[in-house]
């Protein structure tokens, strides 16, 4: 009906066009198409990035300073000059670091997500998005929202914590002969760590999430992962 379709192309609107500000050019299907399957059209996004030569520096050192943060805390753990690596193993610091890295992920990502997904009309993705129409289907009820948003609070530090003592540096550490200076930006004032858990753990996800709310949380581990921030 003519109501419908209207009602459609809002939560539509409020879907591609609010989450995509920070894109040049959004190519969309046209408005005289049929919405009579409004799965489909959560699909038919096609995206263009500007990238212009500032961005472009940006993005190389912001990379290579990522690289050689995560190889440093590597080579950290594997010289066992990390808490976890000293006390337990290697193999334990490597294997909590990551789980906590790909955990938090999840728990920042899922919450832009989640949010996001608030104004939008659920039966719209329900049929294509069956696990985040779950996860949609918690978080609307009710004040479950807040409860999410206080647990998963509660996990962020839980997993910033495991972070730090499997691959923050202990007192005096020495590496490969790095000047004092060096060890000092990166080991000492921490920046190597911050690299890490922010632009790997925190504020890619965030992004991601936020330009593909559906597909981020369409998955068990979106789902595991609120159930445990409700559980908290």
């Amino acid at each position: 009906t003519p109501g419908s379709n209207r009602q459609n192309r809002k939560h539509l609107h409020l879907y591609s066009s609010y989450k995509f500000k920070s894109l040049t050019k959004l190519k969309r299907i046209q408005r005289n198409q049929s919405i009579n399957q409004p799965d489909e059209l959560l699909h038919h996004t096609t995206i263009y990035i500007k990238m212009d030569p500032f961005k472009l520096i940006k993005s190389v050192y912001s990379v290579i300073l990522l690289i050689f943060s995560i190889v440093l805390i590597s080579g950290m753990i594997a010289t066992k000059q990390t808490n976890l690596s000293e006390n337990a193993h290697p193999a334990a610091a490597y294997c909590l670091l990551w789980a906590a890295i790909i955990w938090l992920t999840m728990v920042e990502g899922g919450q832009a997500s989640l949010v996001g997904l608030i104004p939008v009309n659920a039966e719209l993705y329900a049929n294509s998005h069956p696990k985040a129409y779950k996860c949609t289907q918690i978080t609307n009820k009710g004040d479950n929202l807040d409860r999410y948003l206080l647990g998963r609070q509660f996990m962020v530090v839980l997993v910033v914590f495991c972070v730090n003592i499997s691959g923050g540096p202990i007192g005096g550490a020495e590496i490969w002969g790095f000047p004092a200076w060096l060890k000092g930006i990166f080991l000492e004032a921490g920046l190597a760590m911050i690299l890490l858990t922010c632009n790997v753990g925190q504020l890619n996800s965030q992004v991601n999430a936020s330009l593909c709310m559906l597909d981020y949380t369409d998955n068990y581990f979106a789902l595991l992962t609120l159930w445990v921030a409700m559980a908290i």
